[in-house]
């Protein structure tokens, strides 16, 4: 074979390594450490991206599709696992419940459960819980069946102090007797016309009212087995992962449930004791119906930032309309007190250690949580969100924090100006250097 037929048979392979050695290192860098069967495979002689990146692509454009993609993925779960349980709410429901029952009731069962076996002392912790409740809903009727006529009078007399304020005071919108008994007949003809639409409504709440009794009996089955094998069942869960994912699980479940129950048995003692000194003011005050009133603010406790708003405004009602503007005025105030107490005081007492979320995440949770699911969104976002980040902080890997202050964005704007003005001047300067270093290289020829 003679020297021209090689190199014409060679002459294509003998192109290609010749414009892989004339292609520069940087777009082959990307093809390090790959095997010649690997760049064989994937083409990567006649298309070297197919086996890194296309670098016509900006880097920062590739790190935005990245993070874009990722984010996209984990907002799909989120809504997938919102969708899932808006469809099973009442089973939503009925967990929450009793994962909140456990958390208060574990300590109980645990303390009982040192003197006798463990399903007795849940039997007993929940027979408590039971009796607690059964006997403050009985003291809550008795005492309002007892002041029912005296306060039927009261409410007569606050009523006609309120019209008499209404039409004779100080307020530049004038509301009559006459006004009110208008709006009262106006309200009559209502209900007359729109009560085939009440009662129909009526009914097909019954259904809601059957899902409650539903959720119910299922968060107390749940709790039972939550107090009497709930460390039995965590276990097994961790038993069906895989090996290497138990570690990451049980760390996550641990620092979730620590913050999960410490919320809730901190929610349940700071709304035990907003109740208790709510009525105590009330009955201070001579207010009736001290304690229901003292009930609903143990309630309002447990939906942050609009529950206790709302209880107050109740209570303030109440005392408008039983002993007058100056009552409901010091009730109004005393209840602003009692919250700002359990805000400065009993919440970083209680809860310190156990929830760590700032006003502002509290707000945005309560917000979003109060369009998404009404009422029960309210309830639940701030601990989900509590639960979340407890989580995420707990596997993370936090990188030491900055030592040097942040600049304001005024210093920022001008910094990058003046080093941009400061680059420029040095361009500038070497460009003139060079070129009287080109000009004495040119001249020094000549003269020779």
């Amino acid at each position: 074979m003679t020297d021209e037929q090689a190199a014409s048979r060679t002459s294509p392979s003998g192109a290609s390594s010749v414009g892989a050695s004339e292609r520069s290192p940087v777009s082959v860098k990307h093809l390090a450490g790959t095997s010649s069967a690997a760049r064989k495979v994937a083409g990567a002689r006649r298309n070297p991206s197919v086996v890194g990146y296309d670098e016509s692509v900006p880097g920062w454009l590739r790190t935005a599709g990245g993070w874009s993609w990722r984010l996209l993925m984990v907002v799909a779960v989120v809504a997938l696992v919102f969708y899932a349980t808006s469809r099973v709410q009442v089973v939503f429901i009925a967990i929450f419940l009793a994962l909140v029952v456990t958390s208060v009731l574990r300590p109980v069962t645990d303390w009982f459960a040192k003197a006798m076996p463990r399903a007795l002392a849940t039997a007993l912790a929940l027979l408590s819980a039971v009796l607690v409740v059964a006997g403050l809903l009985t003291y809550i009727i008795s005492s309002v069946a007892g002041q029912w006529e005296s306060l039927a009078e009261q409410f007569t007399t606050g009523l006609d102090q309120i019209l008499d304020f209404l039409e004779n005071g100080p307020l530049p919108v004038t509301i009559t007797a006459d006004d009110v008994s208008e709006w009262i007949d106006n309200g009559r003809e209502w209900l007359a016309e729109h009560g085939g639409d009440i009662a129909s409504q009526a009914a097909a709440s019954a259904g809601s009212v059957f899902e409650a009794f539903a959720a119910i009996a299922l968060a107390t089955f749940t709790t039972v087995f939550f107090l009497a094998r709930g460390k039995e069942m965590w276990i097994w869960f961790l038993n069906q992962l895989p090996a290497r994912s138990r570690e990451s699980w049980k760390v996550a479940g641990g620092a979730g449930w620590f913050t999960f129950s410490g919320y809730a048995r901190g929610t349940v003692i700071i709304a035990f004791v907003d109740g208790v000194l709510a009525g105590i003011l009330l009955a201070v005050l001579g207010v009736p119906l001290a304690a229901p009133l003292a009930v609903l603010v143990f309630i309002g406790a447990f939906i942050p930032i609009i529950g206790a708003p709302l209880a107050m405004i109740i209570a303030a009602v109440v005392a408008l309309a039983a002993d007058g503007i100056v009552v409901a005025l010091i009730v109004t105030l005393g209840i602003a007190l009692i919250g700002q107490f359990e805000g400065h005081v009993l919440q970083p007492l209680i809860m310190g250690k156990q929830v760590h979320l700032h006003p502002v995440a509290v707000a945005v949770a309560v917000t979003a949580g109060t369009l998404l699911a009404g009422i029960l969104g309210a309830v639940v976002s701030v601990p989900l969100v509590a639960v979340a980040w407890s989580v995420f902080s707990k596997l993370r890997h936090k990188d030491p924090p900055m030592e040097d202050d942040i600049p304001t964005a005024k210093e920022i704007a001008l910094g990058s100006a003046s080093r941009s003005a400061s680059t420029s001047e040095d361009a500038e300067d070497s460009g003139t250097g060079s070129g009287d270093g080109e000009q004495q290289g040119s001249a020094a020829p000549s003269a020779t």
